[in-house]
């Protein structure tokens, strides 16, 4: 591993210097060879498949390992649309001139070398992979070990189609060991070299990494999402919104776990929004006030609240207006992505301002909660930490900045 890491750093080095056209024509390059490596990269999978099958891992897993030709035709496009976006590196974010003459610049700058744990999702191999050498990164790549063999032979193929351009092999290391100790070892940072750790996976990964890791680490935890319904929201936009925001996909971190409901219209949204959800196949738990308008919503425990279900089921709750319900989700939620539904836009800007979520959002689905949503081409994950990588994890977000001083002989008095 001390060799990974040593390797690794050598080739930040030499990526923190590419040109942006450069670095576009290996992710190009890297697509074509993904393509060419189809057949392969199908062969792992099966394997892959085969022994998660003989554990008995559930159905939800095996979808999230499983590849075929359009799944690989779509990483591919994913590498073609990261290469298509601006280059991050070298961005002027300031400039101002101090009164003694010295010129000082703000510019963005890869962080070095990026340390990705995943667990069954073998395309986060070539997304991570690409949004790291967008920026201008290394990249250390450790798979979950039912993912192992799809995602070496997705990180062979980009490593080819980085060498033809160029380009450093070790731009994109995968760990070549399914051995559990090689988290451990990443997690203390391989002696300096590994700048951030992204975690990529369920919540025992997530915590662990966060518990152990000696070096930052851009991740969220769990997902507990909002939809405040307010006095002043439409009924019809309200009831699209909120099935959107349960039903559009469960599995997500985005997906609503819990809709509040403003007292103050409870009488004419509180029904028709709980029945839709229950129509739809929605289990409901709620307070006293969803039960009293179906029969089918069963009580909502203290637990309920705290619950990031990745299912179809939600918490619903009805607060005494604004305050209470950023009450609630302060108390309650997990700095993700909580949305309010209001024609009110004193009261949208109020929830706004003072919700202390990575993502915030008006009139609009907690499903856009979503790098790709957000024109980043792709996303290294969603964090909800308060370092200035927050929200989608994009190329951007995998920079960090250095002050550039001109001068013309100055001295400090």
């Amino acid at each position: 591993m001390r060799e990974i890491g040593r390797r690794a750093r050598a080739a930040a080095r030499r990526m923190a210097v590419v040109p942006g056209p450069a670095k576009d024509e290996a992710l190009r390059e890297a697509a074509r060879a993904l393509r060419e490596a189809g057949a392969a990269i199908l062969e792992a999978n099966a394997a892959d498949m085969a022994e998660a099958r003989a554990k008995g891992l559930p159905a939800a897993t095996l979808d999230r390992l499983a590849l075929n030709p359009a799944r690989i035709e779509a990483i591919a496009e994913a590498l073609e649309s990261v290469a298509g976006l601006p280059d991050p590196v070298g961005r002027r974010l300031a400039t101002y001139e101090r009164p003694n003459g010295l010129t000082i610049e703000r510019v963005a700058t890869p962080l070095g070398v990026v340390g990705v744990i995943f667990e069954s999702r073998p395309n986060v191999t070539a997304d991570a992979g690409a949004l790291c050498l967008k920026a201008g990164n290394a990249a250390i790549l450790r798979a979950g070990s039912e993912s192992h063999r799809s995602a070496t032979a997705i990180a062979e193929a980009m490593i080819a189609g980085l060498t033809r351009t160029g380009l450093p092999a070790d731009a994109i290391q995968l760990v070549p060991t399914r051995d559990r100790a090689a988290v451990g070892a990443m997690l203390t940072g391989l002696d300096g070299a590994i700048d951030v750790i992204v975690p990529r996976g369920g919540k025992g990964l997530v915590a662990r990494v966060q518990d152990e890791a000696r070096v930052p680490v851009f991740a969220h935890l769990e997902g507990i999402c909002h939809v405040f319904v307010h006095a002043a929201a439409d009924l019809a936009m309200a009831r699209s919104v909120v099935r959107n925001s349960k039903l559009r996909r469960t599995g997500v971190c985005g997906a609503a776990e819990t809709l509040l409901v403003d007292r103050a219209c409870a009488a004419t949204h509180l029904a028709p929004l709980v029945t839709d959800l229950l129509d739809a196949g929605c289990a409901v738990r709620g307070d006293d006030a969803a039960r009293a308008v179906d029969s089918r919503v069963t009580p909502a425990t203290e637990e309920d609240w705290r619950t990031e279900y990745l299912d179809a089921i939600i918490s619903v709750r009805v607060v005494d207006g604004l305050d209470a319900a950023i009450d609630h989700i302060e108390g309650y939620g997990s700095h993700h992505t909580d949305s309010i539904l209001t024609e009110d836009e004193a009261a949208a800007g109020r929830f706004l301002a003072e919700v202390d979520s990575a993502i915030v959002v008006h009139n609009a689905s907690t499903q856009f909660a979503d790098g790709g949503e957000f024109g980043f081409g792709a996303e290294i994950g969603i964090a909800t930490g308060r370092m200035h990588a927050r929200g989608p994890v994009g190329v951007e977000q995998l920079t960090t900045f250095k002050y550039r001083v001109r001068g013309a002989g100055q001295i400090r008095p």
